[in-house]
């Protein structure tokens, strides 16, 4: 069980289209591990220090500035966590 604080999630749009969802960490806050059901872009709004953990026990460190964007498919499993040292928050547009 982790003890990282969860990110918040606000549902800004959900339709039979798109779900957007923001997201906000402080740092080391985390999501939790989950699988995406569906394509998706993430923008972050703030500069974002990914550290994603990934199936098998790997990790990997992402850093995204304001306004950059990146899309993964459907099935991508992974916890993301906040892994620098101040608050960070992204957008998230799932593709229905």
């Amino acid at each position: 069980m982790s003890k990282r604080l969860s990110a918040i999630a606000t549902v800004l749009v959900d339709d039979d289209k798109v779900c957007v969802t923001r997201f906000d960490f402080e740092p080391g806050a985390e999501t939790g591990w989950h699988i995406h059901g569906h394509d998706y872009v993430v923008t972050p709004i703030t500069h974002c220090d990914f550290l994603l953990e990934e199936p098998g026990g790997e990790t990997r460190k992402v850093s995204m500035a304001p306004g950059e964007a990146y899309r993964r498919a459907v099935g991508v499993e992974h916890n993301v966590i906040n892994g620098g040292d101040k608050p960070m928050s992204f957008v998230e547009v799932e593709l229905k």
